[in-house]
């Protein structure tokens, strides 16, 4: 997985692309890291250019959401598409984080 970054007026945008699993933990940490940058009030992950997600990669938009929440940051997962949104449906992620499809 790859991911690249901007600033937006109200928060930041990390644009995922390429395979998010198991083996891509290490990289949450850099993601996560972005929400103690410049006091932002969203987190939009845009995952339009993931082709696969595993329930690691799940398991870390969880996480995400965990750490945006302590921090009074609202986190959305924007663009999911294909096998990627089936995966987020299947694991009912939008039950606890905001999907923009």
């Amino acid at each position: 997985m790859d991911f690249q970054t901007r600033s937006t007026p109200d928060g930041i945008e990390c644009r995922l692309t390429g395979r998010l699993e198991f083996t891509d933990h290490d990289r949450l940490r850099d993601i996560v890291a972005l929400l103690d940058g410049p006091k932002a009030r969203r987190f939009v992950v845009d995952v339009a250019g993931l082709d696969f997600i595993d329930s690691a990669g799940l398991g870390m938009i969880l996480i995400l959401q965990e750490e945006a929440e302590q921090k009074n940051i609202r986190l959305i997962v924007r663009g999911p598409r294909g096998d990627v949104k089936r995966s987020i449906d299947l694991a009912k992620i939008g039950e606890i984080v905001t999907i923009e499809t």
